[in-house]
């Protein structure tokens, strides 16, 4: 494995919430989101703070750097614990900023952040892509949201929906040199079926296997493809339904420890979801780390990946 190509981090950026509750905004194309209606906001950031902590320090504990930073009480972003979608670290010393469809998650974005990684963790960062301008012409993008990727092989996956612009795929493809992995997946709703808004709600790149909701590629080709292109890069394929994606059992994140081991990190709730041979399946190739995050998972409409920003920076 040459430096360029690394799949696995050891180190993560996490955001300690400060406000976090229901966004009305991001809940018109996140049909993974529940209001709480029965439940005072101060209590839903109580307990998301205490899921947040408790997530934290299973990952320090198994070995897992992580870098926490606060939000700040300034602004109204209740989705700020999801920092992978409005902000990528890769190896050669880039940070890529995206555009965001919801406009409260634009106020998430912050040079500070920039700083405390150079200033106090030592962090080489050389250059700074930004896209956000794109906004202006409702063009999104949102981080490793959008995107899954298979950093190794250089392919980026990614699901059609309001916030993954074709054309933005392709020009971040073309600056990293990423082959595109494109396909339409969609979820039962009440009315009939929506685009899943974020592809790492239904699909995950591990280090030699793939969890991948196959079921929600409804072009039956098109599945094969998919599933044809995940093994031709030798990973095995760990197939999950769509009703495990409901309990975000395809929003999880590979990570290894300091020491080098490698770690499969998800909710409580999508560890209960698998099965006992798609649990022994996933042993195979990775340990497997799991924490509750009921309260994230119900008002934000996301899990454990995307509370996680993979740092790949070089270090002095």
């Amino acid at each position: 494995m040459t430096k360029d190509n690394q799949q696995l981090t050891d180190t993560l950026l996490m955001i300690r919430p400060v406000k976090f509750g229901y966004n009305v905004e991001t809940a018109e194309n996140n049909h993974y989101q529940r209001e709480l209606s029965d439940v005072a906001p101060e209590e839903i950031q109580r307990r998301a703070l205490s899921e947040f902590n408790q997530f934290v320090n299973i990952l320090q504990q198994r070995g897992v750097n992580v870098i926490t930073v606060d939000d700040t009480a300034e602004k109204e972003t209740p989705d700020s614990i999801f920092p992978n979608n409005w902000i990528s670290f890769h190896q050669d010393g880039t940070v890529v900023t995206y555009p965001m469809w919801a406009p409260n998650r634009r106020k998430e974005r912050r040079d500070d952040i920039l700083s405390n990684l150079i200033k106090e963790h030592g962090y080489i960062i050389r250059r700074k892509i930004d896209y956000s301008y794109f906004e202006a012409e409702e063009k999104f993008l949102e981080g490793t949201g959008s995107m899954v990727l298979d950093r190794e092989n250089r392919m980026a996956y990614a699901c059609v929906s309001p916030r993954t612009n074709l054309t933005l795929l392709s020009e971040f493809c073309q600056e990293f040199g990423y082959r595109p992995i494109v396909f339409i997946a969609s979820q039962m709703i009440e009315d009939g079926f929506a685009e899943i808004y974020h592809t790492n709600v239904m699909m995950s790149i591990g280090k030699d296997f793939a969890i991948f909701c196959a079921d929600a590629l409804k072009n039956t080709w098109e599945q094969k493809d998919i599933v044809k292109i995940i093994r031709d890069t030798g990973k095995d394929v760990v197939f999950i339904s769509e009703e495990q994606c409901n309990y975000f059992a395809g929003n999880m994140l590979q990570v290894r420890n300091q020491q080098g081991k490698r770690l499969l990190v998800m909710s409580e709730q999508a560890y209960q979801s698998l099965r006992s041979e798609q649990v022994k399946q996933i042993r195979k190739y990775t340990d497997i780390v799991h924490s509750p995050l009921n309260t994230i998972e119900a008002c934000g409409g996301g899990s454990a990946r995307c509370m996680m920003a993979e740092v790949f920076l070089p270090k002095n």
